[in-house]
């Protein structure tokens, strides 16, 4: 990716100093209505007006890639969408083309100059994988013109542009990653990700009420929460915030426009890369849970070298991502090898398996589970203490909840367990690890 460029290491987050460059993303919840974006148009003049530079990436309107999509499908009812891939592309990206058209209309109501660009236009240039296109490169020449010209660039979330001029889109929550790469590339002091919620928790208040909002996450555990079944941010815009370097921060987007903004610039969690000694005192920073993971056994498989590629090689070619694997100890020639899947891949890979690989392998039988989910402590304190992972397996089994297979990384350590028992083990583990206490 040429254009983007790293960012330095020293990240300018000074808001009072005037011109400072500021991308804003908004979900599509805070684009819901007109009266949303109405208040988002505000807010962005708020900022502007302050003396930033300010380019913004909407989403479409809640609900409306569902809307589009789901037209497609009562057109083509007994295919599969697959074979529409260009297309439904095509299609999808007018959503955040509405709502970015829409928010320069409010903008300019404001008196505010604005100019609003599919992704295209700009260019944000992809590669040719439909419906999960990845950015390739940025063109910032047009963008940067206008923002000196003293107008607010909106660019289309979610969406780019091929090398045969095909509209991409980058799969769901693209428009997180479309807000991260044009801050990359631009150089931006901070990208703003505007949500429903007002930062990073230390697992979903939904399950935990006593679940607390942190200032700071650092960048690897925002991965691995990501990762793991948090929904605050899409994984691949948190890949791409590490590889350059980009500051981000969570905040919401429901507080009132007017707010002072030198008290918004530091609300919600700012996401790090600075590990600083007070971030270090937490153990476990936070919870992650999954619940759309299935758990597939292939029992009585040889215990020969090259097993695992046999099986996995041909679940990859299918372009099914695997997530846990454990491979159990051989007895008389022969093992159980177990992986999960996300739960909408269930079907297809079973499928797979008993046609194609279970007749080569020569292997008993292939048996799953849907109703599994995930659990995950994540933590950067981990790498310095010993004993987190006994601790988490006795909170769990002081519950009575059994653990069916287990993943570590230098920061998380994650189960698979049923799924009943879900919500009873983030509350448990949660309590454990004292998460519902004011950090030092």
């Amino acid at each position: 990716m040429p254009t983007l460029g790293r960012q330095n290491t020293v990240i300018q987050r000074l808001f009072h100093i005037k011109m400072a460059l500021i991308v804003h993303k908004y979900g599509g919840t805070s684009m819901g209505s007109p009266e949303r974006i109405q208040s988002v148009a505000k807010r962005v003049a708020k900022w502007a007006r302050a003396g930033h530079q300010m380019v913004v990436v909407p989403s479409a309107m809640s609900g409306e890639t569902n809307r589009l999509l789901g037209l497609a499908k009562v057109l083509a009812p007994s295919k599969t969408t697959d074979a529409y891939h260009r297309e439904l592309d095509a299609l999808a990206a007018t959503g955040e083309q509405a709502s970015s058209a829409l928010l320069a209309i409010a903008l300019q109501a404001e008196g505010m100059a604005s100019v609003s660009y599919a992704g295209w236009q700009v260019p944000i240039k992809t590669n040719s994988a439909f419906t999960k296109a990845r950015i390739e490169s940025i063109d910032d020449k047009k963008v940067r013109a206008d923002l000196a010209a003293g107008k607010v660039v909106i660019v289309t979330g979610f969406q780019g542009v091929d090398p045969e001029g095909n509209i991409t889109t980058l799969g769901r929550g693209g428009s997180d990653t479309s807000a991260v790469a044009v801050a990359a590339a631009m150089k931006a002091a901070e990208c703003l990700i505007y949500t429903d919620v007002d930062g990073v928790y230390t697992t979903d208040p939904r399950v935990v009420p006593e679940a607390r909002r942190l200032h700071t996450v650092s960048f690897e555990e925002m991965l691995e929460m990501a990762s793991m079944g948090s929904k605050v941010l899409q994984i691949r815009s948190v890949e791409f915030a590490g590889k350059y370097k980009v500051p981000l921060r969570v905040l919401s987007s429901f507080t009132p426009w007017d707010i002072n903004i030198d008290e918004e610039a530091k609300s919600g969690t700012l996401i790090t890369f600075e590990e600083d000694e007070q971030m270090e005192q937490a153990i476990v920073s936070g919870i992650a849970f999954n619940r759309d993971e299935a758990k597939i056994s292939i029992l009585g498989v040889p215990d020969t070298p090259g097993i695992a590629y046999q099986i996995l090689g041909a679940v990859a070619d299918a372009n099914i991502e695997v997530d846990i694997i454990i491979q159990n100890v051989s007895k008389d020639g022969k093992t159980d090898f177990s992986f999960t899947v996300h739960r909408n891949d269930y079907a297809k890979t079973i499928d797979l398996l008993k046609a194609s690989v279970l007749p080569k392998l020569g292997a008993q039988e292939v048996v799953g589970d849907t109703k599994i989910c995930k659990v995950s402590i994540v933590g950067i304190g981990m790498r310095s203490h010993v004993g987190v992972a006994s601790k988490m397996f006795r909170a769990l089994s002081e519950d009575g909840i059994n653990i069916q297979m287990i993943s570590t990384s230098e920061i998380k350590t994650s189960v698979v367990i049923d799924e009943k028992y879900m919500e009873l083990a983030v509350r448990a583990l949660h309590k454990a690890f004292d998460l519902d206490q004011s950090a030092a």
